[in-house]
This record gives structure tokens, C-alpha cells and sequence, in this order.
């Protein structure tokens, strides 16, 4: 399976307006372009530990979190936790204050590195072997956060993550407005039959994703279909050929390899047969911020 960074669950106030847009330009119909935003009030209450969530149990709130998780970094600091995170990993660079943040590989961990932090409660997505075992080895308490496949399992995730760091109230607060906007948004969508297709590039190496997929699950709550959807049992982020996809020829196509590896509108029409692919004729080429 390709390992490439998604969509944050931040990214989704801006993601999901583009996706309106989109259908709804492709369909022919109208709507106006309004800006989703989410406002979360932090409280000052303390929070009642221990906190037990899953498997794991913190008896005090985290100080020093290590976020291995680009999604689960953006997810700490829309709930105001943001202050407790020392170190993310390569991937995390939303909101700007990552930046500055040290930096750890979750794809090939340093367990000594990330030790030396000292850190009270590491976030993980992904295991390589046994990353979790070391780390509790060494007393380091570890919450698996790993990729969601829909928007209940994002929501839910988020509240765990507010459970664990003592900021529970601003999860269920930012979680229950996120789940009323988008509802507000995907009811004013008017889908077409058929439903419209979409390729969404991963890379220029054409890895795609399903509507099994947290992304897809977005996409499909919206009417829109993966053309990668069947391509490959078993898998929810397939390669494809270019002659399966000219085959397909999608009404959308999304980019989310804009910033990584430089791709536009430009560089997929003067890719070879893409020129005569609906998206492209259209325009209808999505450059996301990856």
C-alpha cells in the first residue's frame, strides 16, 4: 500500500466547499462560494484524570506529546492542545506552529530519539513492527491513532484525542459543528445520475484512492464516485495504469500532489492522451494544498 500523507481532518473545511463547488459546476447547476469555519472555545476547567480511553490510561493530562500522526497534529491544535505538542512528525506542517516543532520519522522511528524527549504521551499512525512494545518498554504511554475510513470514525478519534489530553469539551464542541456545517453543506449538493467520477492523485506515479477511504467517504456523502473503486480487491489505494484511467476518463480530477511534486492543470494536460480527458477539457482540475 502506498504510504502517502491525507487529507488532514483540519484540511476538510477546505476541502469539502471545493468538492461543492466542483459538483455543482461539473452538474450545471449554481451556488454560491461560502467559506466553512469552525470556531472552538477553550475552557479553563481543569480535567478529571485519570482518563482511560481504549487500552490506555493516563493519570495525569500530557505535557509533553510526540504526534506521529499529520492528522492527529492538526486535531490537537483545533482542540487547543497545540501547546502540549514538542515534536511531530515529517509530515505534520498544519498549523503554521509545526514548523518550528522538531521533527521524528513514524515511518522508520528512532525509539532512543523519541525517548530522549521525554515525552508523556506519544501518538502514533502507524507501527512498523514493534514501536508501541518499545516505547512501552520504556514507561512511554502510546495512543494508535491510525487513518479512519469515514467521518464518524474522525469524529470519534477526535474526541479520544480531547479525552486524552484534558480537552474533551473543546472536541465535542468542534466535533459537533463540524458534523452540523457539513451536513448543511452536503444537503444543498444537488447529485447527478449517473453520479459524477473523480481521480484523486496521491502522485504523479497515478496511486488513487477508493470510496472506502476517509477522502473518498467525503466524496461519496457528495455524490461523486472513485474511478479506482474495483480496480483492485482489497486494496483502497491502488496504482493506475494510464489506460485504465484514460479509460475511466473522470469528470474531476483532484490534485494532491501540488506541493510535493509540482503538479497543476499544466503538467497533467501535457501528459500523454490526458489533453482529451473530460476533467481536463473542462477544467474541472482540482489543485488541493497536500
Amino acid at each position: 500500500m502506498k504510504l502517502s500523507r491525507p487529507v488532514g481532518f483540519a484540511g476538510l473545511f477546505l476541502l469539502v466547499p471545493t468538492l461543492v463547488a466542483c459538483s455543482v459546476e461539473t452538474s450545471g447547476d449554481e451556488t454560491t462560494d461560502e467559506t466553512v469555519a469552525a470556531e472552538v472555545t477553550t475552557t479553563t476547567e481543569a480535567a478529571a484524570f485519570p482518563v482511560t480511553v481504549g487500552d490506555l490510561t493516563l493519570d495525569a493530562e500530557p505535557q509533553r506529546i510526540v504526534s506521529m500522526s499529520a492528522t492527529a497534529t492538526e486535531m490537537l491544535f483545533a482542540i487547543g492542545a497545540g501547546e502540549k505538542v514538542i515534536a511531530v512528525d515529517n509530515f505534520s506542517n498544519y498549523p503554521a506552529q509545526t514548523v518550528e516543532l522538531e521533527k521524528v520519522d513514524a515511518y522508520q522511528p528512532n525509539v532512543e530519539a523519541i525517548s530522549a524527549l521525554e515525552p508523556d504521551l506519544v501518538i502514533i499512525s502507524y507501527d512498523p513492527g514493534n514501536l508501541v512494545e518499545q516505547l512501552n518498554a520504556l514507561s512511554i504511554p502510546v495512543f494508535s491513532a491510525y487513518a479512519v475510513s469515514n467521518l464518524d470514525g474522525a469524529y470519534e478519534q477526535l474526541e479520544q484525542l480531547g479525552a486524552l489530553t484534558g480537552r474533551l469539551a473543546e472536541a465535542v464542541q468542534l466535533s459537533a459543528t463540524m458534523q452540523a456545517e457539513i451536513a448543511e453543506i452536503v444537503a444543498g449538493v444537488t447529485k447527478t445520475d449517473p453520479p459524477l467520477t473523480y481521480f484523486y492523485e496521491l502522485d504523479p506515479t497515478l496511486y488513487t484512492i477508493t470510496s472506502n477511504t476517509f477522502v473518498g467517504g467525503v466524496m461519496a456523502s457528495l455524490g461523486l464516485v472513485s474511478v479506482a473503486d474495483g480496480v483492485e480487491a482489497g486494496n483502497d489505494y491502488p496504482q493506475l495504469s494510464a489506460e485504465v484511467l484514460v479509460d475511466k476518463d473522470p469528470s474531476i480530477i483532484f490534485l494532491a500532489d501540488t506541493k510535493c511534486c509540482a503538479q497543476s492543470l499544466q503538467t497533467v494536460a501535457e501528459r500523454d492522451g490526458w489533453a482529451e480527458l473530460t476533467a481536463v477539457k473542462t477544467g474541472s482540475v482540482v489543485e488541493l494544498d497536500d
